[in-house]
């Protein structure tokens, strides 16, 4: 019995019980975050945004709704508006390209397809995954690593493969399977992140 259906059996399958019990661990999730990890993605942004160059962003399943959901937040909330805008594009976006790279060139190859076509010197790549093993994911970390670009991971349980593929790193560590989690965490994070942006980079509050 994993510790997610033990919050249900001791909560006697009630939602309140179940609910509290599960924020509970996502609290202590998040006081287990490596702060100097999400900072570095904080430097990484900006010095992308800096060198006028755009930050790839990669997920599958909930992830892929990850990816496009930072994409959204760093162009339009976190971005300093359009005379020098932080340049995000979710490559989980499009169904056309997406299904005829897939067709054509097998599912391992949906980011890595977008990736050749659009990648230039200094651009980054982001992917979100909690298992850090998915071939698709895996493949565009290589490329862009062999390119010399920056690839940062936000990642789940063990960090799995990506971990040590990715030049830098958070990885929520829960036990295997814990997608929920996982998966609100990164979510949690990108908030944290596009938020700071937006006040560190519209100049609304200066930096001390």
């Amino acid at each position: 019995m994993n510790q997610i259906e033990q919050f249900f059996k001791d909560s006697n399958g009630s939602f309140a019980g179940f609910s509290r019990k599960y924020a509970e661990y996502i609290c202590e999730l998040i006081k287990s975050v490596e702060i100097e990890a999400v900072e570095k993605l904080v430097d990484l942004l900006i010095k992308t945004r800096e060198h006028d160059s755009i930050v790839f962003i990669i997920g599958n399943g909930g992830s892929a709704a990850t990816a496009s959901h930072f994409a959204e937040d760093l162009a339009l909330c976190a971005g300093a508006g359009p005379e020098k805008p932080l340049r995000a594009l979710s490559l989980s976006d499009s169904a056309p390209y997406i299904t005829a790279l897939g067709n054509d060139e097998g599912y391992e190859n949906v980011f890595l397809g977008q990736l050749r076509n659009l990648y230039k010197p200094d651009d980054i790549l982001i992917v979100f995954t909690a298992s850090g093993n998915s071939p698709n994911v895996l493949k565009a970390i290589e490329y862009v690593n062999a390119k010399g670009g920056e690839t940062f991971g936000f990642l789940g349980f063990d960090g799995g493969k990506a971990k040590q593929q990715c030049t830098q790193s958070i990885t929520i560590e829960t036990p295997k399977g814990y997608y929920g989690p996982v998966e609100s965490m990164h979510l949690l994070l990108i908030h944290v992140v596009s938020n700071y942006l937006f006040f560190r980079l519209s100049g609304k509050i200066k930096k001390l």
